[in-house]
């Protein structure tokens, strides 16, 4: 084996990794074919599938999962006896929003200020090369030490469960002693952060109809309901005038026990006005991550610019809820449809579909894979790990919890507040990249030498 550092080895593969990411970012792999190409995401997935194969990978495999979405699987055989771990992350992204906003094109990436921009660099193509880094870097050293499974989600930005569907009719896929989820991210940029909870999530599209159809506002105004108005009424019940969720049947006094989350610190990360309020009582990561919240996706209403003085006789929205640990998505689900059709003023005819949904999670944090971990973190970061929690959801979660109880489930990422994923001008920190990347590689080395024991 090598005498160069472990650290060494991995500094020297970032510029292989800059390189890499930019080429998986150029892919625009938005699953939902209603605003891009399918082509993007089947470009994301090959270049994923020819990257596995490149470092040795077998039986590479390009997985067409229920719903219309590819991932990609491969195996990396470790020593005889050694244990096995999953390593996961997603090659498809969130639209870019308003492109005029980002400063640089946001399937380019570019370098700026220390940081690297791009869609997806974070969330979650970033933590495709996090996981090839670590084990480039094994690899360099005498060899990986575990045999390593690696999926990577088309479909996870969607909440559309065509991974978690497929791994429940293939059983035997993705079983694995540990699993680390590339999808979470440090609490803030340097300390280093396992998540222990992922609340899950429920989305629904409600529709409001009124009238067969839109009338002049001067002649039936007054009279005539709006459907927009009486959509804006059912949504602003969801919430109380603290702003906390006040959908009937969903606890929201939930608590939480672990790192705390300062309101300043929060008010910087999160980019409030001056003068704005937090919404919501309790504690930050009360509501973060022990509570349910309601948000309002999008709203299909006439713009601005093209209006008429019109009754609306129609209107929607997509609404999804955030569920955490303690209650199921499909509950929540079912008592946001409940609330909004009881909220439907006038008699309003009210339709809800259900989009899709993602269970809730919380992690054993005191198993051997934790420790583990904690040694490789406190090796690649100097400090003490840290557990927080994380107010997305990553659906898959539950299910390989399911699927495989005595597996350990860690998720480690590179989505920290300063990333700003799911916005415009998303970005990843290339330190965090090269620590992320060592500790992964360092905790695989731990790992296996405590399985060995």
């Amino acid at each position: 084996m090598t005498s160069v550092p472990l650290s060494e080895t991995v500094a020297s593969l970032m510029p292989r990794a800059r390189t890499e990411l930019a080429e998986l970012v150029s892919f625009a792999s938005v699953a939902d074919e209603r605003q891009y190409p399918r082509s993007g995401s089947e470009k994301a997935a090959a270049w994923v599938a020819a990257a596995l194969r490149g470092e040795g990978f077998q039986d590479v495999a390009l997985l067409d999962t229920p719903d219309g979405t590819q991932s990609v699987y491969g195996v990396l055989p470790g020593p005889d006896g050694a244990p096995t771990v999953l390593l996961y992350a997603h090659y498809d992204v969130q639209p870019p929003l308003d492109e005029s906003a980002w400063l640089t094109p946001p399937f380019e990436l570019t370098e700026r200020d220390g940081r690297w921009y791009g869609r997806g660099a974070a969330d979650c193509k970033g933590g495709v090369l996090m996981h090839l880094t670590a084990l480039r870097a094994l690899a360099a050293q005498g060899g990986v030490p575990v045999t390593v499974k690696v999926i990577v989600e088309g479909s996870e930005e969607q909440g559309t469960g065509g991974l978690e569907r497929y791994a429940e009719a293939h059983p035997g896929l993705l079983a694995a002693d540990a699993i680390v989820i590339g999808d979470a991210g440090n609490f803030r940029v340097g300390l280093p952060t396992v998540t222990s909870v992922l609340r899950g999530m429920a989305q629904l599209e409600v529709r409001v109809a009124t009238l067969e159809g839109n009338l002049h506002s001067g002649q039936f105004g007054g009279a005539a309901p709006d459907a927009l108005a009486a959509l804006i009424r059912m949504l602003d019940s969801l919430r109380d005038a603290s702003g906390a969720t006040t959908v009937a049947g969903l606890d929201g006094s939930g608590t939480w026990a672990g790192l705390e989350y300062p309101e300043e610190d929060f008010r910087r990360d999160a980019k409030v006005l001056d003068g704005v309020e937090l919404v919501g009582t309790g504690t930050v990561a009360d509501r973060l991550w022990a509570r349910p919240s309601v948000t309002v996706m999008g709203i299909d209403a006439p713009p601005v610019v093209g209006a008429t003085p019109s009754v609306q006789a129609t209107a929607g929205a997509r609404v999804s809820v955030r569920v955490p640990p303690g209650m199921t998505a499909e509950h929540a689900a079912a008592a946001l449809e409940e609330h909004l059709r009881a909220a439907a003023p006038w008699g309003a005819h009210v339709e809800v579909k259900h989009c899709g949904s993602g269970q809730p999670f919380r992690a054993d944090t005191g198993s051997p894979a934790y420790t583990a971990m904690a040694e490789a973190m406190r090796e690649a970061y100097g400090q003490e790990m840290a557990v927080a929690g994380q107010g997305g959801s990553i659906p898959l979660c539950n299910t390989l919890a399911t699927l495989y109880p005595q597996a350990e489930i860690l998720l480690i990422g590179l989505s920290e507040p300063e990333a700003q994923i799911h916005a415009v001008n998303e970005s990843v920190s290339p330190e965090e990249l090269e620590r992320l990347s060592l500790t992964e590689a360092l905790f695989l080395r731990h790992y296996a030498a405590s399985k060995a024991s």
